[in-house]
């Protein structure tokens, strides 16, 4: 039990009364084991989003090269998260994500209803004629869209099995804080 505990630790970063829970709960099964901490790791952050976020950082990131910036800040509730290691390295990864994949907006409803008309219209000009399903085609064209347009829903760079809002609840249910990211900036030469 002790290896397993230490193996999920490791793949999860929980903690080890955590892990251990989740083992025990799965049987023994670890790959159950971490969809269980995944899941009571999203109900963590859930719980924690209404909490206010006055700490934090603004990490600055380069492109070699210097031809690609980003600022971004990342809120958490007290400094010493905001020192953290872990959370350091959140708003680094939050940064290079930024400026590998270019988001727009941080969350779907920061999309201005004037742009979602925009696209809609767009797609319904482009929709072939005689097809019926266009509530079907537009909902998933829509979902392309806030997955390429908006952070929190994008594909995280390091593992493209989580969105970065995943990546986000997961350090969230190891801080046991709400973790937010507030603003960013992509700054990249001759735009």
């Amino acid at each position: 039990m002790i290896e397993l505990i230490k193996e999920l630790r490791e793949k999860t970063g929980a903690g080890v009364m955590e892990c251990r829970r989740a083992l025990i709960e799965s049987k023994g099964d670890i790959n159950r084991a971490m969809q269980i901490i995944k899941e009571r790791g999203m109900e963590i952050a859930l719980k924690k989003s209404a909490r206010e976020v006055k700490e934090g950082r603004i990490e600055a990131y380069t492109v070699v090269g210097e031809k690609l910036g980003v600022l971004v800040e990342i809120n958490c509730e007290t400094d010493f998260v905001a020192r953290n290691d872990l959370f350091k390295r959140l708003c680094r990864d939050i940064a290079m994500q930024i400026a590998a994949s270019n988001p727009i907006y941080i969350r779907p409803e920061d999309i201005p209803e004037e742009i979602l008309a925009e696209e809609k219209k767009r797609f319904k000009d482009s929709f072939g004629e005689g097809r019926t399903d266009f509530s079907k085609a537009w909902e998933d064209y829509l979902n392309r869209f806030k997955k390429e347009k908006c952070l929190l829903e994008q594909p995280f760079i390091k593992d493209e099995k989580i969105s970065v809002r995943e990546y986000i609840n997961s350090v969230i249910a190891q801080f046991g804080e709400n973790i937010q990211v507030r603003r960013f900036t992509r700054y990249q030469l001759g735009d």
